[in-house]
């Protein structure tokens, strides 16, 4: 995307967690293209791998590296492998986390029918899998403090770096089904502040990208008709609150990520940046 120096990024590695995902494995490359070692981090092997090759099959640098973001054990086998064959970690993108349909309910609000209802499929907060519940949690928020601290630790030894996190709309305000997903990016929106205050001595800077409504893997079936592909009532409700009437493409995150890794951001810490076609500045009248 920028490709000129002010956002070069030669000579430094970029770890990228959940990089075989539809909006990481595009971030990994807009890294790669703009100079970085870019390793590829996956629970799925093969996602990481094919990722991997995608962009050094552009000419550029990339290894793909089969991680579990809530082991620290196969957190610190990667970190290994990466400083290995890269050296010194410069930038860290926690980019795994998402929801699950076990912590989602199947309606927006809570009638009082519903509590003697025998319809089938019907999910309220009362039916909700508190096993599910933490797995979204600990995805999202376990699933950034983990590598944080292994990944990060390099970094402050070596006095400096850069951690970008992903946030969502749902920390500025919840969406309604998923209560779990949006109580977890809340935290990680809570937490790079308070990350960025803590790492500031070392020369570590921390921010957040809070992406708007995208199609990834995670929220497919609550966007779109899994027959017609067509967005749902709910995917309509998203398009009818963004400002800019589509929902956003993985490429419209790229200069916000580039201007937060390169030094044109030297003295940004602690923020988190919507990139939402307006959602967040829309009251919705």
């Amino acid at each position: 995307m920028h490709n000129n120096d002010a956002y070069s990024l030669h000579g430094k590695t970029a770890i990228v967690t959940g990089g075989g995902g539809v909006l990481c494995k595009t971030m990994a490359a807009e890294l790669a293209k703009n100079g970085a070692n870019v390793a590829v981090l996956d629970l799925r092997k093969e996602a990481a791998q094919a990722a991997a090759h995608d962009i050094a099959g552009m000419g550029y640098t990339a290894i793909g590296v089969e991680c579990n973001v809530l082991e620290r054990a196969s957190l610190e086998a990667a970190c290994a492998s990466i400083s290995d064959r890269f050296g010194g970690i410069d930038i860290l993108v926690n980019g795994a986390g998402g929801n699950s349909p076990k912590a989602t309910t199947s309606k927006e609000q809570l009638f009082p029918e519903d509590l003697t209802t025998t319809l089938e499929g019907l999910k309220t907060l009362f039916d909700l899998d508190p096993d599910g519940v933490q797995f979204v949690f600990n995805l999202n928020f376990i699933g950034t403090l983990l590598p944080t601290q292994v990944f990060g630790k390099p970094m402050a030894e070596k006095n400096g770096g850069t951690i970008i996190n992903i946030s969502s709309m749902n920390a500025f305000r919840p969406l309604t089904k998923i209560p779990a997903y949006s109580a977890a990016k809340a935290a990680i929106s809570n937490f790079t502040q308070w990350l960025a205050v803590h790492m500031a001595p070392v020369n570590i800077r921390v921010n957040a990208i809070a992406p708007g409504f995208f199609l990834t893997d995670q929220n497919r079936f609550l966007l779109t008709d899994e027959k017609t592909g067509e967005l749902t009532q709910r995917g309509q409700t998203i398009i009818g609150h963004t400002p800019m009437r589509r929902i956003g493409n993985p490429e419209d995150l790229l200069g916000t990520l580039m201007w937060l890794v390169s030094g044109q951001s030297s003295f940004v810490t602690g923020i988190v940046v919507p990139v939402d076609g307006g959602f967040s500045a829309f009251s919705g009248v």
